[in-house]
């Protein structure tokens, strides 16, 4: 159940008593996966968790570029190091443009603790037109 966030738990709980302390390695990656892409299509001052909780507005990064990339990507990884803590020694890399010239891409890497055992994982996140982050394994 350490997989899971406080309130997954507490719903999983209710759903099946019987599974309580076995870390399910999938479950866990489905998780981070999960809410990071909740945290990258948050906006930073609209929640009441806290006025940091998201990423910036980054319609203004159009305007930058290229050179408002690193500041997204430093964003991006502070954002994930603070508010993911599942996922440790984050690393986040701009992948330059390839087809689709009016998406931004982002890799984000780091390592997943399960069950004592350190294991790296990627991401990669897509900045649409639109202003939504989409992120996959």
């Amino acid at each position: 159940m350490r997989e899971d966030r406080l309130l997954e738990r507490i719903k999983a709980w209710q759903d099946a008593p019987h599974r309580r302390e076995k870390d399910d390695p999938r479950k866990i990656l489905e998780s981070v996966l999960n809410h990071l892409q909740r945290i990258l299509n948050t906006r930073q001052g609209n929640v009441p968790i806290g006025p940091e909780y998201g990423v910036p507005d980054f319609t203004d990064l159009v305007q930058m570029y290229p050179d408002g990339v690193r500041d997204f990507e430093r964003s991006i990884k502070q954002t994930v190091q603070k508010y993911e803590p599942r996922l440790t020694s984050v690393r986040v890399r701009f992948i330059p443009p390839g087809e689709d010239v009016l998406a931004l891409r982002f890799q984000i890497k780091g390592r997943l603790t399960v069950d004592g055992a350190k294991d790296s994982v990627s991401f990669e996140s897509t900045v649409g037109s639109d202003g939504r982050i989409s992120v996959r394994r």
